[in-house]
């Protein structure tokens, strides 16, 4: 068996393990652990310098003794827990990592009461961060690029048999609806309903814009970044949460839209870059020198970033349109050989040089 199976199959045990633990557990202590579960999560969500939480009085696990589940307790004085303080207040340093270790600390309790209530709470917050504080979306398949890893582009023919009567591709819009009628369903345009979440599309596949300004399309894309942080929080804490099949759902749903309208919004801001240098160029204002920044969207960091380079250097010099080419160019020569970026990064970043140097190319 390869490594990578044999990781995978040991994740899947491990999640299998604690999710028949916690579901032994009586109702009354379920509940009292996604509580808590619930102020860790938010903690960790809104990196907060402090966190406490409480374990339960008693837990049921496996007595050999009896060859039976039975309920033991929990010692008063450590059920009480806090970690991080002023400290991290005064130096704006989140938590998680000291919750990790205190989270270790306790699991590693010779005392069978405290370490599985912290093997208990680790999976209900990390249970809590998937299932619970991220929004679920549709049914998708996509493909990839060429010989891209990560699929981004959405396979068509997965239309909804009806936008109005399903809310994951309509908004239910807000006020006041009359008696017996419901709520007024607003549905996405069928480019938005391609992708896994239709509320966080700004762009279709020619890239136009399908929202109101580009401030609301990085608005989107800032949503999509922060469902992909709660993910990474959740497998940071419990790394068996990876084997989660609702854990697997959204993180290709989500990842695959991200990249996808991150790439969009840097081809369209590169033309909105393009369309002012021409304005520029007519009215005679660009005969002191150009730089551009050009955007680009960073698979690897998942971000968006950007890179700059001189067209034309500071002076009285005439602007020309063969400047603009011969710098995408030369930019183009330097991207080639770095080796910071990932393959499909180093295409997109390429083929935003590419549309610079196509705009001003005159054969």
């Amino acid at each position: 068996m390869s490594e990578n199976k044999s990781s995978t199959r040991h994740l899947r045990d491990e999640f299998s393990e604690k999710q028949t633990l916690f579901n032994a557990q009586p109702g009354i202590v379920q509940r009292f652990l996604e509580a808590q579960a619930r102020n860790i999560a938010d903690t960790l969500v809104e990196h907060q310098p402090q966190a406490k939480f409480t374990l339960p009085d008693r837990v049921v696990v496996d007595l050999p003794q009896i060859d039976q589940p039975a309920p033991i307790t929990v010692p008063a004085n450590q059920r009480e827990q806090t970690v991080g303080g002023l400290g991290n207040r005064l130096t704006r340093k989140d938590v998680k990592e000291e919750l990790r270790h205190r989270l270790n600390e306790l699991e590693q309790s010779p005392d069978q009461a405290i370490s599985t209530s912290a093997g208990l709470l680790r999976f209900a917050a990390a249970t809590h961060l998937v299932h619970s504080m991220l929004p679920s979306g549709r049914t998708v398949e996509y493909r990839s690029d060429d010989d891209e890893d990560i699929p981004t582009i959405p396979i068509t023919g997965l239309e909804p048999e009806s936008a109005i009567t399903q809310d994951s591709d309509a908004i239910a819009e807000d006020g006041k609806s009359d008696e017996g009628r419901g709520d007024l369903q607003v549905p996405f345009v069928p480019a938005a309903r391609r992708f896994y979440l239709p509320q966080w599309v700004a762009f279709d596949d020619l890239d136009n814009l399908l929202v109101g300004s580009v401030k609301e399309a990085e608005a989107h894309l800032a949503s999509m970044h922060r469902y992909i942080e709660i993910l990474h929080v959740a497998s940071s804490i419990a790394p068996y949460i990876l084997a989660d099949d609702e854990y697997q759902k959204k993180r290709y749903g989500i990842l695959g839209q991200l990249i996808n309208q991150g790439r969009a919004l840097a081809r369209y801001k590169t033309q909105e870059i393009i369309k002012t240098i021409k304005e520029r160029a007519q009215n005679g204002t660009l005969n002191r020198g150009l730089r551009l920044t050009l955007p680009y969207y960073d698979d690897q960091e998942l971000g968006m970033s950007n890179t700059s380079f001189e067209v034309i250097p500071s002076g009285r010099i005439m602007f020309v349109p063969a400047f603009v080419v011969r710098a995408a160019r030369e930019e183009t020569a330097k991207r080639l050989q770095d080796t910071r970026f990932n393959p499909s990064t180093r295409k997109h970043l390429l083929a935003q040089l590419k549309m610079l140097e196509d705009a001003f190319y005159q054969a």
